[in-house]
């Protein structure tokens, strides 16, 4: 017997369709990050886009893309929760207490906030999975329990500065490494590998679908997809090494993403929390620890929320007792207009990203138009509602097929 040959590469048209129209969601959350970009750089003349505007989207919002990358792992599970923006508040406190008032290094309170963050995520995970108390009502007495202890250990007052070091976390760059004039040179290699090393994955995964005898777009749509990634990512970087170079917190964020991203997709605790997710009496069947599992999503979610209430609390150099007011609502508007589903089992972290992206140019666009407060809301709350309604016709479509 002969052997099998690989499938054809498919027609160019025909492939962009399917690649637009299989998986809709994903594909769309992506078009409308560009459109919404676009948008704001058109109706702001451009000022959204300007290299120090850039940089300052990154610094103001990277902790809701930590807390993100923690709630969208918690929603896949089919839990939520409510509690991060008061661990962020706590956790920050806790930092601030051991820095400021007690004169400790700057790194002895980024631990205390860390070790406080795992407690309160195991304090979580015990109700949750061994106990059986529903997430939702678990992280909502948490989100006040651990308000109120934010205030009690900060003597309802805020506590600042800290030290430079400590700054550094949140607004601190890397650049003059490698020169330049008028641009960090650094910065721009560090991004190029970045795409040199995203197109060898993804021709890597392309080879492997077609050892398997999967079908594959054709080669030229492969390389317009690697090409317009490239311009995008290398259009981000121009304007960050135009500014002040490559943020500390951008190299930090970019490490959780990609270890998560490992995790969730090549690694036997993230394929149980799809299960789980997808389908818990099917995951408890074919032999998944769904308590051990639950308790450390939970552990997780603590350890995250620390990280977030390092930077916000580096980037605001003190602890305020209102601190993380609405994160939490924030990272779960992230995660479900970046594709997580309501029922569980479905989501991505990059696409949680997308989702936080999506909002934080929303949010930095309204405010370059001076647009209120209360208006602001408004649109976040609508851009929510929208995102779920799709999810759920997204469904009903692919079940009519």
């Amino acid at each position: 017997m002969g052997a099998i040959a690989p499938p054809p590469e498919k027609n160019g048209l025909g492939e962009l369709r399917l690649a637009m129209t299989h998986n809709l969601r994903t594909s769309g959350i992506y078009v409308a990050l560009v459109a919404l970009v676009a948008l704001f750089a058109l109706i702001t003349g451009g000022a959204s886009l300007s290299a120090g505007n850039v940089t300052n989207i990154v610094l103001q919002y990277s902790y809701i893309l930590v807390l993100a990358i923690g709630m969208v792992i918690v929603i896949i599970a089919g839990h939520i929760d409510l509690s991060v923006g008061s661990v962020v508040a706590l956790t920050g406190a806790i930092s601030a207490i051991t820095v400021i008032k007690y004169d400790m290094p700057w790194w002895v309170g980024v631990l205390a906030a860390l070790a406080t963050g795992l407690l309160i995520g195991a304090w979580h995970g015990f109700w949750v999975a061994y106990v059986g108390i529903p997430a939702f009502i678990v992280t909502l007495a948490g989100m006040l329990l651990f308000r109120g202890l934010t205030l009690f250990v900060l003597d309802n007052v805020s506590l600042s500065p800290f030290p430079d070091e400590y700054g550094v976390i949140a607004s601190g760059f890397i650049n003059g490494w490698l020169g330049g004039y008028g641009y960090d040179v650094f910065t721009l290699v560090v991004f190029a590998l970045g795409v040199v090393g995203f197109a060898v994955s993804q021709y890597r995964s392309r080879k492997a679908r077609m050892g398997y005898h999967q079908p594959v777009p054709p080669l030229s749509l492969f390389a317009l997809k690697i090409l317009a990634v490239g311009v995008l990512v290398m259009a981000f970087a121009w304007k960050l090494a135009s500014a002040r170079g490559l943020p500390v917190v951008l190299i930090m964020l970019a490490v959780l993403i990609m270890a998560y991203t490992v995790m969730m997709q090549h690694t036997v605790f993230g394929r149980q929390i799809y299960a789980i997710g997808g389908n818990l009496a099917a995951a408890s069947l074919s032999g998944v620890k769904v308590r051990a599992v639950n308790f450390w999503i939970f552990v997780n979610m603590g350890l995250l929320s620390a990280v977030a209430g390092i930077v916000f609390s580096s980037r605001t150099n003190g602890a305020q007792p209102g601190a993380g007011n609405m994160f939490e609502l924030d990272a779960i508007a992230a995660a479900f207009i970046g594709g997580a589903a309501v029922t569980g089992g479905v989501g991505k972290v990059v696409g949680a990203m997308a989702g936080g992206l999506i909002m934080a140019v929303m949010s930095n666009g309204m405010q370059l138009m001076g647009i209120d407060q209360s208006l602001q809301s408004v649109v976040k709350g609508l851009v929510l509602l929208l995102a779920v309604a799709f999810d759920i016709w997204n469904k009903r479509r692919a079940g009519a097929h």
